[in-house]
């Protein structure tokens, strides 16, 4: 029996090939696309779930409340640590302080009398204590958090331990020195390894490469000290709460209110208030600094998602359409099912088997086609692991997508074909009139060209947003410059002038500069500070430390005043505009000669004020700054390129480098690529938009074929009596496209506003950001209506020069 129905299944499919391959395709292709997006939130949404006490751990976050308004953070004061051990003993408090582009050196090579290995660990380089192992749980391949109680001690994954010493078996007891920076200041550790932990799963916001003691901090500080004040604030020291089952986050956030006014200084223009970010949210919320890879926002999450199944719904609208076209041909197929004792729950039964086997052929090609897509998956999501398509989680969503296609794809047509009545079928008239449901089929080709109409608009929003903030006038000449990454300790300090010069006499390299960062980085230290002998203002002021030739090598413009003399420390300093007009001066010109103190320091003369230029990215104001020289917080060297040969130049480079300091890595980066980084996700959201507006406009098309061929049968004798009367190919090609320009034309009148609303609300997370016109719009309608035209026109031109006597004859 189920061999008699599969082989009728079969036969059905083969005998309408054209309709079939379309089917399928559409199906596959959508299905294929929206498995790759399932992969990729799912993987999103697992982040972090495999800790044993997930839904118990909190993340202390801060906020900052000053006449400027709120400023939230991850980081907390160095002491905020023991002071909540202290206060709530009751509670297990885990800290975590990250250094990044932190450089390890492994004496003890696994290769005899090589040279000691340097390696360069951007991420993954970590403080911490014992109780950060009681909060976050860890598979120890050797030792136990115990080991993080002393000083000079380390811990590393097996990958790491296997890197630096060939096999995790032979790494404890072994030394490694590393240099690693606090605050901006660079300091030198030879550690030991003392444990080993079992390699941290990828989807983990925690990337633990080598964890080092926090004792090792404090017993390394030397002379400056361990800065243990309420003052010192970095987003790299983080702490993370266990919660016991009997305390909730609402009691604990009211105990942490308490807290903050009891524990922080007393500033009536500046309110500092502690409270919990759920270890759920921690991957999700980008008003927060991460240690891991990057933070997707909920709303990329639910894009994704959306845009999955809106491909899904009109690839199953595409289906219907198709197959209430093929209904009419079928119809004398039907009736003598019907005469031969065929009832209409088989009848029923054999359409949903038939949209059964089509979509089940759909999920095996569109399996094969995702898998053969998924290396490219990292070019379009910020996932760079790679992911594992076949599993359970998988199997589960195949098996819902299989139900929910045969059942949206198939009903509507199964139920309008099992109703056919017998004697109007073997005569060949079910015509629009009796198969009804033409409204319907129209509001589903509506539907499908909202859906690609508003994805061709964000696809255009999204270009031309990434196109400005790639093209913008950042205030600052980005090109051709070299970003050596250094150190600020003693022997780079005392080597960095020989080397400056020798850099400049090297061929192609323009200028040299010694500087804390780029004019744009992801450093965003701070202070308080008074002007002008004032009582302190009631904003922060935005540090960057840089030589005399900061401004010519990277081509940032003095609106007032001079460049400061060349000096090791700060004596004179340069303002930016911003700064100038938050402290109510008109001109530029009469804040030259003021003085301005940064913390307790002592009181430097403005002697310049810099064009406004951007210090981080384009999604932030631009905030009131000064620039001034201190040699001991000079951590990049700024190289100045010709355009002619930079890979000759970055050798010639790589060359001086080593000669001066050997002990130490050679990194470097164009700044360019550095910016670049900024809009990674963003640019990855702008080229998946691309792809799915190509997807939708693909289906779309399926979608009018499916229609014009239901129109076509539908009006096979009218058109052959237009002929007769002397009808034109235009005309005829005008009769079926009017239609369907009608019904562009609506859905294009309903993707505007939903269109606008959603790319809108994507550009205010950018502080510069274009405006969104009615010309997008007018490019949205014109392409679909362009592909629109293509599709009818193939399929309303062949109607047209069909024979009209053979239409005329045929019954």
């Amino acid at each position: 029996m189920i061999k008699n129905k599969l082989k009728l299944i079969i036969r059905s499919a083969a005998a309408h090939k054209a309709h079939t391959t379309i089917n399928i395709a559409g199906l596959a292709i959508s299905i294929a696309a929206c498995l790759l997006l399932f992969a990729v939130v799912h993987y999103e949404l697992s982040y972090n779930t495999f800790e044993k006490n997930y839904k118990d751990i909190y993340r202390v976050v801060r906020q900052d409340k000053d006449a400027d308004g709120i400023d939230i953070g991850s980081g907390n004061p160095f002491p905020a640590r023991d002071a909540l051990r202290n206060d709530f003993p009751q509670i297990t408090t885990g800290t975590l302080f990250a250094s990044f582009g932190s450089q390890v050196t492994v004496p003890d090579t696994h290769e005899p009398g090589n040279a000691p290995e340097k390696f360069i660990e951007e991420t993954g380089f970590f403080f911490c204590d014992p109780q950060f192992f009681r909060v976050f749980n860890h598979h120890w391949l050797a030792g136990s958090a115990d080991v993080l109680n002393e000083p000079y001690t380390t811990v590393l994954t097996r990958k790491m331990a296997d890197r630096y010493f060939g096999d995790w078996r032979n790494a404890v007891g072994k030394l490694l020195n590393l240099n690693y920076g606090l605050l901006r200041v660079n300091y030198t550790a030879t550690v030991k390894v003392a444990g080993i932990l079992e390699d941290v799963p990828d989807n983990s916001d925690f990337p633990l490469k080598i964890v080092t003691s926090f004792e090792t901090l404090n017993a390394n500080a030397g002379p400056r000290g361990f800065p243990n004040r309420w003052g010192a604030v970095t987003s790299n020291f983080q702490l993370f709460l266990l919660l016991p089952e009997k305390i909730s986050p609402s009691a604990m956030n009211a105990q942490l209110a308490e807290f903050s006014r009891k524990r922080y200084p007393d500033n009536h223009d500046l309110s500092t208030l502690n409270f919990l970010q759920p270890l759920s949210e921690l991957h999700f919320d980008n008003r927060y600094d991460n240690f891991g890879d990057h933070i997707t926002s909920r709303s990329t999450i639910w894009t994704l998602s959306l845009i999955g199944i809106f491909i899904i719904v009109m690839a199953c609208i595409n289906f219907i359409n198709l197959s209430t076209a093929l209904a009419v041909r079928r119809s004398r197929e039907i009736g003598i099912r019907k005469v031969l004792g065929g009832n209409r729950l088989q009848i029923f039964a054999q359409v949903m088997g038939e949209t059964a086997f089509i979509v089940a052929i759909a999920i095996v090609l569109a399996a094969c086609i995702a898998w053969l897509c998924l290396p490219f998956i990292k070019y379009i999501s910020p996932v760079q692991e790679a992911l594992n398509l076949f599993n359970q989680e998988t199997a589960a969503f195949l098996g819902g997508i299989m139900v929910l296609v045969t059942l949206f794809s198939g009903l509507y047509p199964a139920l309008v074909i099992s109703g056919f009545r017998p004697v109007l079928a073997l005569k060949n008239k079910i015509t629009s009139a009796t198969l009804g449901g033409i409204s319907l089929r129209r509001g589903l080709v509506v539907t499908q060209f909202t859906i690609s109409q508003v994805l061709i608009a964000g696809t255009i929003v999204a270009i031309s947003q990434m196109n400005y903030v790639h093209n913008a006038n950042l205030g600052f000449n980005k090109e051709a410059v070299f970003l050596l990454n250094a150190n600020t300790d003693s022997t780079l300090q005392l080597k960095s002038a020989a080397f400056k010069q020798k850099l400049l006499q090297t061929p192609g390299v323009l200028s040299v500069s010694c500087s804390s960062e780029a004019p744009s980085s992801d450093n965003a230290s701070s202070t308080n500070f008074s002007f002008d002998h004032r009582p302190e203002e009631n904003f922060n002021l935005y540090l960057k430390y840089a030589d005399e030739d900061y401004f010519a090598t990277y081509g940032l413009q003095l609106v007032a005043g001079r460049v400061y003399d060349k000096s090791d420390t700060a004596k004179e300093v340069i303002v930016n505009e911003t700064l100038v007009k938050k402290l109510g001066i008109k001109h530029p010109s009469d804040i030259l000669g003021k003085e301005i103190r940064m913390g307790g320091a002592s009181w430097k003369t403005i002697v310049g004020v810099v064009k406004d230029f951007t210090a981080r990215s384009l999604k932030e104001e631009i905030r009131p700054m000064i620039i001034a020289q201190r040699k001991d917080r000079y951590a990049v060297f700024g190289i100045k390129l010709s355009s002619s040969d930079m890979s000759k130049t970055q050798a010639s480079i790589e060359s001086i480098w080593n000669n001066h300091f050997p002990a130490y890595a050679f990194t470097g980066s164009y700044l360019t690529d550095n910016i670049a980084r900024f809009y990674s996700q963003e640019d990855q959201l702008s080229l998946l938009y691309k792809i799915f507006a190509g997807i939708a406009i693909f289906i779309s098309c399926l979608g009018l074929f499916g229609l014009v061929s239901f129109m076509t049968v539908q009006k096979k004798k009218e058109t052959g009596i237009r002929k007769i009367l002397g009808a034109s190919l235009k005309d005829i090609v005008l009769l079926f496209s009017k239609e369907f320009t009608l019904l562009i034309a609506l859905g294009f009148l309903i993707a505007i506003p939903v269109s606008y609303y959603m790319m809108n609300n994507w550009l205010q997370d950018f502080a510069f950001r274009i405006r969104i016109n009615a010309g997008m719009f007018f490019i949205v309608i014109l392409l679909s209506l362009i592909v629109a035209w293509i599709t009818v026109g193939y399929i309303s031109i062949k109607a047209a020069l069909a024979n009209p006597v053979k239409s005329l004859r045929t019954e």
